[in-house]
C-alpha cells in the first residue's frame, strides 16, 4: 500500500507519517514548514512574551505525548516547503505523489486549484482537530476549552471537500479526560486522531465507512487565526483548569451528538 499525507513538521505530524511508514509500503510526505518554536519567532503565529508562554505549554505537552523531532523512517520520501506554496506547485512535482491508495490531509494549508480537484475525486481524507459541525477553524479545541466546553474537545474524520472542515464526516475521535492539563488533553486528542487512523486504513475498514453529510446550523464557533490574540491567550493562562468540573460538562445537556465515536 502506497499512502500519501499532506501535512506540516510539527512532532505530531512527524509522529502521524512515522505511524503510517508502518502500515504502507511506502508513503510519500508533502510537508509545509513552520517554524518549531511558535511564539519565540514570528510565523503563523505572532512573537510576543504571551505567545512564548502560552506555546512553551503547547510544546511541552506536546512533547510528553509525542516525543521530539525525528528523522523519518527509510519508506517515507519527503518533499519540504514553505507553508502556503502548497498551491503554486506545479502538477509535476507533486506526479510521484499522485498515484497513491490513500491520501490523507493534516495541518495542510488551505488546497486549491488542480490539487484539491484531484484529491476530492480521490476521496481523501482529512483530521480535522476538532468536532466539526460544532466547532470548525484555526485551534478548535483551544476554543471549546475557552468556551468551557470540554465535551467539545475531539476530532473529526471526514471526507476533504473544497470547503474549510466542510466534507462529509466518517467518525468522531474524544480523548479520555484524566487529570491532567488543558495542553495535554487537546494534545492527547491528536493522538487517539492518528491511532484511530492508522488502525482503521490498516485493517481496511476506513475504506467501506458510510459517511454523514455535515449539518451547519449546529455550528457553535467558527474561528480564523486572527481570533487567537495576545489578550485571549493571556485570559486562558489565568484561568485554572478544574478536571473534575470539566467532566461534569460531559453530562450536561448540550453534550455534542458523536457519529462512530472512537474514544482513547
Amino acid at each position: 500500500m502506497k499512502i500519501t499525507v499532506f501535512t506540516s513538521n510539527q512532532p505530531r505530524h512527524i509522529a502521524l507519517i512515522r505511524s503510517l511508514s508502518e502500515i504502507a509500503e511506502e508513503v510519500y510526505c508533502i510537508q509545509e514548514c513552520n517554524t518549531v518554536f511558535p511564539g519565540q519567532v514570528e510565523d503563523f503565529f505572532k512573537k510576543s512574551d504571551v505567545m512564548k508562554s502560552y506555546f512553551e505549554r503547547v510544546i511541552s505537552a506536546e512533547k510528553n505525548i509525542f516525543g521530539s523531532l525525528k528523522f523519518l523512517p527509510p519508506n517515507v520520501r519527503s518533499m519540504s516547503i514553505k507553508s502556503g506554496d502548497l498551491n503554486a506547485l506545479p502538477r509535476e512535482s507533486l506526479s510521484d505523489a499522485l498515484d497513491s491508495d490513500v491520501y490523507i490531509v493534516f495541518g495542510a494549508s488551505f488546497i486549491k486549484g488542480f490539487l484539491i480537484e484531484f484529491l476530492v475525486q480521490n476521496k481523501a481524507i482529512n483530521i480535522h482537530m476538532g468536532l466539526s459541525p460544532y466547532y470548525r477553524g484555526s485551534s478548535c479545541n483551544f476554543w471549546a476549552l475557552y468556551d468551557e466546553n470540554p465535551g467539545h474537545v475531539g476530532a473529526t474524520i471526514h471526507l476533504l471537500s473544497k470547503g474549510l472542515d466542510s466534507g462529509p464526516m466518517l467518525y468522531h475521535c474524544v480523548p479520555k479526560l484524566a487529570d491532567e492539563n488543558p495542553f495535554e488533553f487537546t494534545m492527547k486528542t491528536v493522538k487517539v486522531a492518528h491511532s484511530s487512523l492508522v488502525s482503521k486504513i490498516g485493517s481496511g475498514e476506513i475504506f467501506s465507512m458510510p459517511s454523514t453529510v455535515q449539518s451547519s446550523d449546529q455550528e457553535l464557533r467558527y474561528t480564523r487565526n486572527s481570533d487567537f490574540t495576545d489578550e485571549i491567550a493571556a485570559e486562558f493562562l489565568a484561568r485554572k483548569f478544574d478536571t473534575q468540573q470539566s467532566k461534569q460538562s460531559f453530562e450536561k445537556p448540550n453534550y455534542p451528538k458523536l457519529l462512530n465515536p472512537y474514544f482513547g
